[in-house]
């Protein structure tokens, strides 16, 4: 995977990630393009980020986005880490396992845990947790993977259910049923104001030109990637609402972007401005009030309550569902006692 290398720091040195030869046939086409044939886990933005930022060479010197890549050249991605920052470094940290066989493991993940290693966070992972696990369990069979095969992520302060495949055909399999949306993912997330009755979200999503750690909406498919999102009110507390997403797909930051998108962010979400007050009076006791919610959670109210997928050896359709972390029902607690004095 390619890291997003405006987020690196500076370092002198720079370590070779990939390298590859053009065969002596290639065809003359953009360096991206070229790139994003041979590169796993990656897209056309972050190569380009990454040539924009010196990280991209071709027989050795730096080169642009727009470069055409022509026969016998040498390209290379280097990045101011080593390699071996990126390995998979096995660490015992507890988890909360919902089902596990020898094809698949459902795990619920708690707030305030990154999904996978990554430039600043190489440690304390949810993977690097599956790592051990995977290595210390009693049998192993033939086919077993030895590390954890990911078809979906959740946001760092994104509390729920995640699957994750044990084998090669597990990984394939589930990564079929995501990409042909044939899975079902149910959120329940608290959003800033009253919200209209239910309704859908159907638009484009892609980083966002101002700010590249966020996402945002656009009204065209050459900056984004089409997101759906269907949603349903569950309670009403005149301030803020708790409603329940599904997913049709599975777009980074989705709900979190689409809900912004509306004019409701997501309580406490600290990147889409939920971390404020945005509803409500102007009092010192209702300050007081909100201040306390928010402490009771790291980040965005967001909760992947639901996760149903079929088994990826026997066709047997699964369905999980997750109680609320403490944090959150804490806060819903909170609203009900808030909604009920006000009346």
């Amino acid at each position: 995977m390619v890291e997003d290398p405006e987020e690196e720091v500076g370092s002198e040195e720079l370590y070779e990630h990939y390298r590859f030869k053009a065969d002596p046939g290639q065809e003359v086409i953009r360096i991206d393009k070229f790139l994003l044939d041979r590169l796993p886990n990656t897209s056309r933005s972050k190569i380009q980020s990454a040539a924009k930022n010196g990280n991209v060479h071709v027989n050795g010197v730096a080169v642009k986005q727009n470069y055409k890549v022509k026969p016998s050249d040498e390209v290379s991605l280097v990045m101011p880490y080593p390699v071996r920052e990126l390995e998979l470094i096995p660490e015992n940290i507890p988890l909360e396992i919902v089902h596990e066989d020898d094809q698949v493991i459902v795990v619920n993940k708690e707030a305030n845990m990154v999904v996978h290693p990554g430039y600043g966070n190489y440690r304390g992972t949810l993977v690097n947790a599956l790592v051990y696990h995977f290595e210390n369990l009693p049998e192993k069979k033939q086919d077993f993977y030895g590390r954890p095969g990911l078809v979906h992520r959740l946001d760092k302060h994104t509390t729920g259910l995640l699957v994750i495949a044990k084998t090669e055909s597990a990984l394939n399999n589930l990564a079929s049923q995501f990409y042909e949306r044939t899975t079902e993912r149910r959120y329940w997330a608290l959003v800033w104001g009253d919200i209209e009755e239910g309704g859908t979200v159907d638009n484009y999503i892609g980083r966002s030109l101002k700010n590249r750690k966020v996402m945002t909406v656009f009204p065209e498919e050459d900056y984004g990637k089409r997101a759906i999102t269907h949603y349903k009110v569950l309670e009403r507390f005149g301030y803020v609402t708790l409603i329940e997403c599904k997913l049709e797909t599975g777009r980074t930051h989705q709900i979190r972007v689409h809900m912004k998108h509306l004019g409701h962010p997501l309580f406490n979400d600290l990147e889409y401005g939920g971390d404020r007050i945005l509803k409500g009076t102007t009092g010192a006791k209702y300050n007081r009030f909100i201040q306390n919610c928010f402490d009771l959670i790291p980040g965005q109210a967001l909760h992947a309550k639901t996760l149903g997928f079929s088994h990826p050896k026997n066709g047997q359709f699964m369905q999980f569902d997750s109680e609320l972390p403490d944090g959150f029902q804490k806060i819903l607690e909170k609203w009900r006692t808030y909604t009920d004095a006000s009346r």
